[in-house]
């Protein structure tokens, strides 16, 4: 009876075994799970300073620029070397938003807010790259441009 069971169980843990072995991180490639993989290339950023259509309401702007060399840090924010409220005429860039001058109240402050400072903690430079993974994300303003779907079967009373 033992032997039976045992049978049992080592014939059901076959399949398992061989997933395990056969299984491939999409991200990672078919490098084993106990090797480095090597990092790919780092892929040129978008210099075209063109703003790009945000995809979701109150989504961070990304940076059309490049940003190498770029200190943000307690000692400097280069950024607010061209959006800075004083320096966007003569730059041309666009002002930040007011809402990096309030502090976590809703008090306006007369400079940046210390907890909006470290811009690159929501806005990100972009490359054109294919996507990691796949995505079929639809923006809102598409799903609502779309006609409505009509329905024949009689409406559900409460």
């Amino acid at each position: 009876m033992n032997v039976k069971k045992l049978l049992m169980t080592l014939l059901l843990l076959v399949p398992l075994v061989g997933t395990a072995v056969d299984f491939q991180d999409s991200m990672r490639g078919p490098t084993p799970l106990d090797q480095t993989t090597q990092p790919p290339v780092i892929a040129n950023t978008d210099n075209s300073d063109i703003k790009r259509v945000r995809n979701y309401a109150m989504q961070p702007p990304v940076i059309p620029h490049k940003i190498e060399g770029y200190q943000v840090d307690k000692n400097a924010n280069k950024c607010m070397m061209c959006h800075a409220r004083t320096r966007t005429q003569e730059s041309q860039a666009p002002m930040i938003s007011v809402t990096h001058f309030m502090d976590r109240d809703s008090n306006f402050l007369a400079e940046l807010s210390p907890r909006r400072y470290f811009c690159l903690q929501c806005h990100v430079p972009q490359a054109n790259l294919k996507p990691l993974v796949e995505n079929d994300f639809v923006d809102v303003d598409t799903i609502l441009s779309r006609p409505a779907k009509t329905s024949l079967a009689p409406a559900k009373k409460k």
